[in-house]
């Protein structure tokens, strides 16, 4: 944070600091000055009434000066208000003093106690206070000369006038250094809270990591997977393919039409072996490095057909229909784009079955729109609530019971078409449908 955003948000919070403090000691004058009726009489009884009647208009006006503050010319002028109801009481004071009995008057206390007040207590700036000061000593100065036995004795009028120049000098120092610890105290929570922001980042990165981590740990476990299966698999399906193909060219197959098709439909079935493990191959098989380039190019087409193969047990009973252009080249890492499918077709099955959606189905539309390609996949499910829609793509966050899933298959894929130049977004409709979108860039 700059020196200049730093002394902004310093003023601002000065500001509401000034009011508050303002009201505060603005109620607590109104308290000394009422309680000075104790003092009138046990003094001057003859000025009680006078002096009460004094003290009850300017409690009057101190509490106009509180009310003026709450509006926004108060909070504007806060310091000045303040100056004003602080010499309204120096004001009542210093005509008690030339009321009573000038220089020898115990009422001066009250013009040094306001001004160590004013110091101490209140959130002045140095100007102000020095003027607060001077004012308070100017007003005594003019008691007493007004008074009728003058400024006598002349000795206890200096050492009074003095002390009030003392007193509006000390105030003044402690207004000056307890505006400095007030912007250092500022300051820190000002480094405190930039602090604990970029520890936020920190850990949202560390818990991105982690999600990676655990989504490489586990292609890492298929990729394995998949390197077993294509050298177990592929060879006995070959050798089965070779055996049908023999067996449909045989005079005795093609005489019999329940024969023939049983052949035929052993060869899709074992061709449909075939196309899983490859598209397993392709999903999980990623060349050291290939986290960080996303310029091959792929039909997205392919990619889909992919990705609906290899989940195709989940779509039982769901009814997926899709709109694509002819022309699907896109250029990233067909894997991960594979993964991202999987992923945002899974939760939308798995929210209709677990809503009980009646007719389940998903529709796949794809689109190009300024050399991007642009898809969305939207379902007639439960929908998301607002609440958990701006929340979708965190790292850990999921709707799911204890379980059944880590929170991380949304942030990863948002992680993913980041990378790949797009944005992945959700829309939903409570109650009525949910919609996820990404967009790809066309080969250059």
């Amino acid at each position: 944070m700059s020196t200049r955003q730093l002394q902004t948000g310093y003023q601002t919070e000065l500001a509401d600091f000034r009011v508050n403090f303002s009201r505060g000691g603005a109620y607590t004058a109104i308290v000394l000055v009422l309680l000075g009726v104790g003092l009138d009489f046990a003094q001057y009884p003859q000025y009680e009434v006078a002096f009460a009647f004094a003290r009850v208009l300017v409690s009057l006006l101190i509490g106009g000066i509180v009310l003026l503050l709450g509006t926004p010319f108060g909070r504007r002028f806060a310091p000045w208000l303040t100056l004003s109801w602080l010499l309204l009481p120096q004001v009542m004071i210093s005509w008690m003093i030339w009321r009573t009995d000038g220089v020898l008057s115990p009422y001066y206390m009250g013009l040094n106690l306001a001004i160590f007040a004013s110091g101490i207590a209140l959130p002045f700036g140095l100007w102000q206070n020095l003027i607060f000061g001077l004012l308070s000593c100017f007003l005594y100065l003019i008691a007493c000369m007004l008074h009728p036995v003058g400024i006598l004795p002349s000795g206890t009028m200096t050492v009074n006038l003095l002390l009030l120049l003392f007193a509006a000098g000390a105030s003044a120092v402690y207004t000056f250094f307890n505006e400095r610890v007030r912007f250092m105290l500022f300051r820190l929570k000002a480094e405190v809270s930039q602090k604990n922001n970029e520890l936020e980042v920190i850990n949202r990165q560390l818990l991105d990591i982690k999600g990676q981590l655990l989504q490489q740990e586990k292609m890492a476990a298929i990729g394995t997977l998949a390197a077993g299966l294509l050298h177990e698999v592929n060879n006995p399906v070959n050798f089965c393919l070779m055996a049908i193909e023999v067996a449909l060219e045989e005079p005795v197959a093609k005489a019999e039409p329940t024969l023939l098709e049983c052949l035929v439909d052993a060869r899709q079935g074992m061709q449909r072996i075939q196309h899983i493990v490859s598209d397993l191959k392709t999903f999980a098989y990623r060349k050291p490095g290939a986290e960080a380039e996303v310029g091959t190019p792929f039909l997205f087409e392919k990619a889909l057909d992919s990705a609906i193969r290899l989940i195709a047990h989940e779509l039982r009973g769901v009814a997926v229909t899709r709109e694509l252009p002819a022309d699907t080249l896109v250029q990233g890492d067909e894997a991960a784009i594979i993964g991202v499918l999987i992923n945002l077709l899974s939760n939308a099955v798995l929210a209709m079955r677990k809503a009980g959606t009646e007719k389940p189905a998903i529709h796949i539309t794809v689109s190009w729109q300024e050399e991007r390609l642009h898809v969305t996949v939207r379902d007639n499910g439960p929908g998301i609530a607002d609440e958990h829609l701006a929340r979708v793509f965190e790292p850990f966050f999921t709707t799911r019971e204890v379980g059944q899933g880590l929170g991380l298959g949304l942030s990863i894929s948002y992680t993913v078409i980041e990378r790949h130049g797009g944005r992945l977004f959700a829309e939903s409709e409570l109650g009525s449908w949910a919609a996820f979108s990404f967009d790809l860039s066309r080969v250059a």
